[in-house]
């Protein structure tokens, strides 16, 4: 980050917000190196207000606070690529994004459920224990319990896909999905390693 070149700009350098999961580009601001320090530490993304002239974290009247992932800098040093996973919508006209897009989709809440899933590893690995979660106690149980879950839940997602009752289907689909991701945490990957996966069979074709 000591290389950002703000000083091209006047002391201040753009910064795209995207979503963490979601890819979609939210917001623009402008950073100083005050605004990108105080976002570091407390999290929650912070901008340099051109029109009030002092630092302004976004979220401060609405609520609607940007929490901070990642940030980038671009091959010219002088502009920023903000990860952030937003607590309501971002624009203030009540949108979710600044362009009007809808933010959302079912994977939005996959990589949640991922977070979920990820604490609950924490909580079976922590000297408390499983504490009562049942995902927490999965983990406590170690790999082949997991395994044999997994296994368990893709025989009843078949045994329902043979009968007419799409309900009982889908909730057996829903029950192998959850699992199957249990699984990966288990094994270290995230739904994303096996997406790459795909994607570089789909280019090989």
């Amino acid at each position: 980050m000591e290389h950002i070149d703000f000083e091209k700009a006047g002391g201040l350098v753009p910064a795209i917000v995207q979503d963490a999961d979601t890819r979609k580009v939210l917001m623009l601001g402008y950073m100083n190196p005050e605004a990108l320090e105080a976002t570091r530490k407390s999290g929650k993304v912070t901008f340099y207000s051109r029109s009030k002239n002092r630092l302004w974290t976004k979220g401060e009247v609405s609520g609607n606070t940007l929490h901070l992932i990642d940030i980038r800098i671009d091959c010219d040093a002088d502009a920023l690529l903000v990860s952030a996973r937003p607590s309501g919508p971002v624009c203030h006209t009540g949108t979710d994004t600044c362009w009007g897009d809808t933010n959302e989709g079912g994977h939005v809440f996959l990589a949640y459920l991922e977070s979920v899933i990820a604490s609950r590893r924490a909580q079976a690995e922590s000297p408390e224990g499983a504490s009562g979660s049942y995902v927490a106690s999965l983990f406590a149980g170690g790999i082949n319990k997991i395994a044999q879950k997994v296994g368990e839940e893709a025989v009843e997602t078949v045994i329902e896909a043979k009968d007419a009752n799409d309900d009982l289907f889908l909730g057996e689909s829903a029950d192998l999905l959850f699992h199957y991701l249990i699984l990966l945490q288990a094994k270290g990957f995230t739904l994303q390693d096996v997406l790459g996966v795909l994607q570089e069979r789909h280019r090989q074709r």
